[in-house]
């Protein structure tokens, strides 16, 4: 019987299926990028450093780090969420995925639609509000007391809008009543910086970051954004303690593909960062800086996200100026 273009479609289509498959099961076959959207030295990028050796032994191949920062984590956001949903490209960054589209009306992306949800990979007791030790107060009160005294003349370092250190800063204005101008940086380290020279003011920095700082009597914390004390900083009490009852903020650190991934990619990429968190010494070293691993499953991260990103949109409409989408 002769061969129809019917037959041939439907072979090409078969031989295209195959392929695919061959290739879900030859992955990983080259080396895998992973995008940390902000610049090196900032928490998302230690955390993988952290993690990444674990990585490449389970899935034999290098994990590589690649930041592309910029625009407060969009542009290389963005830049993942074009790529080829093949498991080559990865993003890990923070809850900013979430938090930054009701802040900025010019994301050109969907932080749901657009990628494929992998893990939540870590998470944080909180930030810390540090101060540079020039600024007259021991404690949030103080702080809160200072600011109406003086208001807009204190300044925080604000790392891009919707991220850990712009989303607590914003809250504790509004639920303080307070005018403290935000000045923005490109990134953490550079804040860090700043801070430390005395150029700013505060700023919402992860414990992860604070902590040396704080224990060489560099910086001074007052609160913590979570909703528990965490043992690293066991004097520095929480934000609600401190007298904002309610107020709780954790950043957390997720994995994303781009939409589309294969499930079986997915499902791999999921157990070998649960095995990569669940390393003795790694958990040590998170513990040590104030971290927590979870290696949530795929589609509880799905949900997850969703959730956190409602919560985004009504911090949004919360918190005053800011246009929710």
């Amino acid at each position: 019987m002769p061969l129809t273009r019917r037959h041939w479609m439907l072979g090409a289509a078969g031989l295209g299926l195959a392929r695919q498959a061959q290739a879900q099961t030859d992955w990983p076959s080259r080396p895998i990028r992973v995008v940390v959207p902000s610049p090196p030295g900032g928490p998302p990028d230690l955390i993988l450093r952290a993690i990444a050796p674990r990585l490449t032994a389970t899935l034999g191949q290098p994990v590589v780090t690649e930041n592309r920062p910029g625009a407060g984590g969009v542009i290389g956001t963005a830049y993942v969420a074009r790529q080829p949903a093949d498991g080559y490209t990865w993003l890990f960054t923070t809850a900013s995925h979430v938090n930054t589209p009701p802040f900025n009306p010019n994301v050109n992306f969907d932080p749901i639609g657009d990628f494929t949800h992998v893990t939540l990979a870590v998470q944080n007791f909180g930030q810390a509000l540090v101060l540079h030790p020039s600024v007259q107060a021991t404690n949030l009160a103080e702080l809160i007391a200072l600011a109406k005294r003086e208001p807009g003349r204190l300044t925080y370092a604000n790392a891009g809008n919707g991220t850990a250190s712009h989303i607590p800063a914003e809250l504790m204005k509004s639920m303080a009543g307070v005018d403290v101008l935000s000045i923005p940086y490109r990134g953490v380290a550079e804040a860090v910086a700043d801070l430390l020279a005395g150029r700013v003011d505060m700023f919402f920095v992860g414990t992860n970051v604070a902590l040396e700082h704080v224990r060489a009597g560099r910086l001074r914390a007052i609160a913590l954004t979570g909703a528990r004390r965490w043992k690293g900083m066991p004097e520095v009490p929480t934000m609600a303690e401190s007298g904002l009852p309610g107020f709780a903020v954790v950043n957390w650190f997720g994995l994303w593909l781009p939409a589309g991934a294969p499930p079986p990619i997915v499902q791999r990429i999921h157990a070998a960062v649960a095995a990569a968190v669940a390393d003795a010494e790694v958990r040590a070293q998170f513990d040590s800086q104030g971290l927590e691993g979870i290696a949530m499953p795929p589609a509880e991260f799905s949900a997850f996200v969703a959730a956190q990103a409602r919560q985004a949109e009504e911090i949004g409409r919360r918190v005053n100026g800011a246009p929710a989408r």
